[in-house]
C-alpha cells in the first residue's frame, strides 16, 4: 500500500506539472504569467520541492544508474506489449500519459527502494552522521 501511494503522489506530481490537457501547469503559467507572476512562482516552487524530495531520495537509494536502470526495464515492458499488440503508439496523447506513468513508477521506485530493502534484506541504510 505504501509504494501504491507513493506512486500516486509521484504521478500527480508529474501531471500537474505537464499532461496532455489543457489543466497542467506548464500551460497555465504560459497563458498567466503576465498576470499572476506571484502565483505562477509559488506553483512552481511548490512543483519543485515535489521533485526535489522525489529525486534526491531516488538518487539517494538507488543511484542514476537504478534510475536509468528501471527506466530501462519499464521501456522494456512497454516495448513488449507493443511488439505483443497490447498497445499502439500512435496516438501522441496516450504516448504522454505512458510516459508520465513510466517516470512516476521510476520516482515510485526511488523513493520506496530503501524501504523494500530493508525489508528484503533486514539491512537498514545508513545516511551521513555526524561522529
Amino acid at each position: 500500500m505504501g509504494f501504491l501511494i507513493r506512486w500516486v503522489f509521484a504521478f500527480v506530481l508529474l501531471a500537474a506539472t505537464y499532461n496532455p490537457t489543457q489543466l497542467n501547469f506548464v500551460r497555465w503559467s504560459m497563458t498567466n504569467y503576465q498576470t499572476n507572476l506571484s502565483m505562477t512562482v509559488l506553483f512552481g516552487l511548490v512543483l519543485m520541492i515535489g521533485y526535489i524530495i522525489y529525486v534526491r531520495a531516488s538518487l539517494r537509494s538507488i543511484g542514476l544508474f537504478g534510475m536509468v536502470l528501471i527506466l530501462a526495464v519499464v521501456a522494456t515492458l512497454l516495448w513488449v506489449l507493443f511488439d505483443q499488440g497490447l498497445i499502439s503508439l500512435s496516438n501522441p496523447t496516450i504516448n504522454t500519459w505512458i510516459t508520465i506513468v513510466a517516470l512516476s513508477l521510476v520516482l515510485a521506485v526511488g523513493l520506496s527502494w530503501s524501504i523494500a530493502r530493508r525489508k528484503l534484506s533486514g539491512q537498514a541504510d545508513v545516511d551521513d552522521v555526524d561522529a
